[in-house]
């Protein structure tokens, strides 16, 4: 076996013939002389065999292979939620971890590349929309195999043409199908009816051996069913010989298990991917009550049967290692059209009651529950999910959309929520509940894609239009409320965010009560709130009430990580290092254990605590962690500028500076100064904080003049959009005072630094280390101007205060003893 086998289906037993096909496409791919061997597409009519042929090669050549994956091709977003799940079995960053869409791309990296895997093969089936699916499939080292019934794969990709069963291997498959009972000569009859369509001998071969019918009975029926077939004007690409078998064992079926003709008409109006078995359990109220065949359902043991009498007859393909049956898409468009409209629409809505009983027990967001939720994506589209009127209908399906942008799949998300919204305006109006919710949901993914404004100005259109359309306390504006928040936050407007979270927390509190996962989601953006703006002992109170009742209540585990990690951060805002690297060694702990180590939120947590290693003097582990943790945010999110991967770039490059690498830390920022702004506008305070640290390397390189205009232009900005007497201004200014220390300008640096020593203290406290900072700096700056007693005595009191806040052994005690200047950089806290 190769190391990595995966979804690929079940090896056909009575697979037959198909010898030269077998032996030129191996002999094709083999022979490649590029580095990238060519896709290779096997194309013909439905029901022709590709499908089976592409199972059968997979099977028989299986040994040559290090790695073989199936993919499910007919919608892109399945492709991408397959690549996605071979990241972890390649050793990349998961689907939980990264989203699909990262996760997707690091494998197709990865294959390219030929690492660690070069002989791999990977089968993309029921590729018929060459547009779509051609940038996704990958060129390289190893092999490709396309299933289409679309020709247009011809100019692209070297194609194989697979036609109907040569005679010879019709008969000896019906002979191997029926086995007992059937002649030569009546295999080659039935073989000449058929067509020899293998789908059709299929069938055929399986209503032999359940009917025990004679073959003269069968082709006597077969030209009665086919006058019959003709008269229906039949679509072109249903071959002929495909309808007749076909009718011919529902016919058969019909009679002998009425109900699982009518499972097989439910599962024509699924996707065509493979269905996964529990969909098919007994429905909960009030599912139940809306089904006309709840009562099948309800009974296990009848199911069975009917799944069973179903796969007899070659009508369903039953995979028991996945746990799926699968309908071909020729079968369930000829199911469909037999039907009227009205029966189409029952059994549509039976599908609908199905998917959303199958996910009701499931969070979206919940890591848990996302093989759940991918193996009913592939049928939201085909089932028509966006026609349905029905509230719960309409919530399954922006549970899909949830499932999709929390596992990072955003452009699915985009496209999805966008067409719902399309239909949905269209069939109930813009004031539909549904509707407003699918702008809430569309704004999220907006925002993940970094589009903050537009997010804002939905947000706001929308939480206007819920708040008069359902009320200020609806559950679903109240969801909004606290999204928008976030909008806030992201624009920089740091103080009406905080005034807009304390409504929301208020209105939380009253509708759900105190405890409540979603009160405590308010409460845990409020201390964000508090924090952004500089008042961490608020944030620091409010931070710890939150995680306590998160993890009394219950909450998701992304929710206790995210309180844990913000009680860490909160701590080394307040000066106490070594305990935010207790309290962050130990959420860190918990997020690789409950989510893994590559879990956005694990990473968060693995970048915070970083910067309290590095601030507790930690400064080797401090560098080892942001550097592994920056390299996973690339990796996820190659060539895409992310918040989270700004956010790591800088800790990395400020871990380097504590380290001795100023280089490499010089020309890391140097990048990040030119994407902060494409992230957050020219006028955000991280914009600013980024160019604080950028101007603290230049100057340690030798830059001062450069360094100094930057930092002013920085604390202009930073007085500007959140006042002299904030943390992040506080930081520049002691960097600013640095500058013109080095320059020359003792008497505006040293004035600079009186100022801000004094409102360090007023804001933190006199023993905050930020506030020793700007103490030991002052003193070199009171002996440059000639005020030696003054330096004297507050080298002493600083001194002394190191002593019982970091211990003297710290490198910022050393370096204010040493008479060396201290410089403190900018960390961006998670939105």
């Amino acid at each position: 076996m190769p190391v990595i086998w995966g979804r690929v289906p079940q090896q056909n037993k009575n697979f037959t013939g198909r010898k030269d096909l077998l032996d030129k496409l191996r002999a094709d791919l083999m022979t490649e002389t590029t580095a990238a061997v060519l896709p290779h597409a096997l194309h013909g009519l439905g029901g022709v065999g590709k499908t089976q042929l592409a199972m059968e090669y997979a099977h028989r050549f299986r040994h040559e292979y290090d790695l073989v994956w199936w993919i499910p091709a007919d919608q892109p977003m399945l492709v991408k939620s397959s690549l996605a799940g071979l990241a972890r079995e390649m050793k990349l960053p998961s689907a939980v971890s990264a989203g699909i869409e990262d996760a997707a791309e690091a494998v197709l990296d990865a294959l390219r590349r030929g690492e660690p895997y070069g002989r791999w093969l990977l089968v993309f089936d029921n590729a018929d929309d060459p547009e779509q699916i051609n940038d996704i499939i990958p060129r390289g080292p190893g092999h490709v195999l396309i299933t289409s019934r679309n020709h247009s794969w011809q100019g692209v990709v070297d194609t194989v043409t697979v036609d109907v069963f040569l005679r010879e291997e019709s008969k000896e498959f019906l002979l191997r199908r029926v086995r007992r009972g059937l002649s030569e000569e009546q295999a080659d009859r039935l073989a000449d009816a058929l067509g020899d369509l293998p789908l059709a001998l299929e069938q055929a071969g399986a209503f032999q051996v359940e009917s025990g019918m004679s073959v003269d009975e069968y082709l006597r029926l077969l030209r009665e069913q086919t006058t019959r077939l003709l008269g229906i004007n039949k679509a072109s690409d249903y071959p002929l010989s495909m309808t007749a078998a076909w009718a011919l064992s529902v016919t058969q079926l019909r009679g002998k298990s009425p109900e699982a003709v009518e499972l097989l008409r439910c599962c024509a109006f699924f996707g065509p991917e493979p269905i996964p078995r529990d969909v098919f359990e007994p429905l909960p109220e009030p599912f139940a009550a809306q089904s006309r065949m709840a009562d099948l359902f309800a009974d296990s043991i009848r199911v069975s049967g009917a799944v069973r009498e179903l796969g007899r007859y070659a009508l369903v393909r039953i995979d028991s290692e996945s746990r799926t049956l699968q309908v071909h898409r020729l079968v369930q468009a000829l199911l469909r059209d037999e039907l009227d409209d009205p029966e189409r629409a029952a059994f549509r809505r039976e599908v609908h009651l199905l998917l959303a009983a199958a996910a009701a027990p499931y969070e979206a967001d919940d890591t848990q529950s996302w093989p759940r939720y991918a193996g009913l994506l592939g049928h939201v589209a085909p089932a028509d999910v966006a026609s349905s009127h029905d509230p719960r209908i309409r919530s399954f399906a922006l549970n899909i959309v949830r499932y999709l942008y929390s596992s990072g799949d955003f452009l699915s998300a985009r496209s999805l929520v966008e067409r719902f919204i399309e239909r949905w305006r269209a069939d109930s109006g813009e004031d539909d509940r549904h509707v407003l919710s699918a702008h809430r949901h569309q704004a999220i993914v907006v925002r993940e894609l970094g589009e903050i404004q537009e997010s804002f100005d939905l947000n706001r259109r929308v939480l206007e239009r819920m708040r008069h359309v359902l009320g200020e306390d609806d559950g679903e504006t109240l969801l909004l409320t606290n999204s928008h928040g976030a909008d806030l936050r992201f624009r920089g407007d740091f103080q009406a965010a905080l005034e807009h979270d304390k409504e929301s927390l208020r209105r939380h509190e009253a509708v759900f009560g105190p405890s409540h996962r979603r009160t405590l989601r308010a409460m845990n953006n409020l201390a964000l709130d508090y924090l952004l703006l500089g008042d961490y002992a608020t944030a620091l109170e409010l931070q710890s009430r939150t995680f306590t009742l998160q993890k009394r209540s219950g909450s998701s585990k992304q929710n206790v990580l995210a309180s844990w990690n913000g009680l860490a951060r909160l701590l080394r805002l307040n000066g106490e290092y070594r305990q935010a690297c207790d309290i962050g060694e130990d959420a860190y702990e918990y997020g690789v254990q409950e989510l893994g180590r590559e879990h956005p939120w694990t990473l968060r947590t693995a970048k915070d605590l970083s910067i309290a290693k590095r601030r507790a003097g930690y400064i080797e582990e401090a560098l080892e962690l942001a550097r592994s943790t920056y390299d996973l945010q690339e990796r996820i999110f190659e060539e895409v500028d992310h918040p989270d991967t700004l956010a790591a770039a800088l800790c990395l490059a400020n871990a380097q500076r504590a380290y001795g690498e100023t280089g490499a830390a010089l020309e890391l920022l140097e990048d990040m100064t030119t994407r902060y702004p494409r992230m957050y506008g020219d006028d955000h305070p991280f914009k600013y904080g980024c160019d604080t640290n950028l101007a603290l390397l230049l100057r340690v390189n030798g830059q001062a003049e450069r360094a100094r205009d930057m930092d002013a232009r920085a604390l202009n900005g930073f007085d500007g959009r959140l006042t002299r007497d904030h943390h992040f201004s506080l930081t520049c200014a002691i960097n600013l005072a640095s500058d013109l220390a080095a320059l020359g300008d003792a008497e505006a640096a040293s004035e600079l630094g009186e100022d801000t020593l004094a409102r360090l203290r007023a804001l933190l406290g006199e023993s905050h280390p930020l506030t020793l900072a700007a103490a030991a700096n002052h003193v070199i700056d009171l002996r440059t101007v000639g005020d030696a007693e003054a330096a004297d005595t507050l080298l002493a009191d600083t001194l002394e205060r190191y002593v019982g806040v970091l211990g003297p052994e710290h490198p910022d005690a050393v370096a204010s003893r040493e008479g060396r200047r201290l410089d403190f950089d900018f960390d961006p806290p998670v939105l």
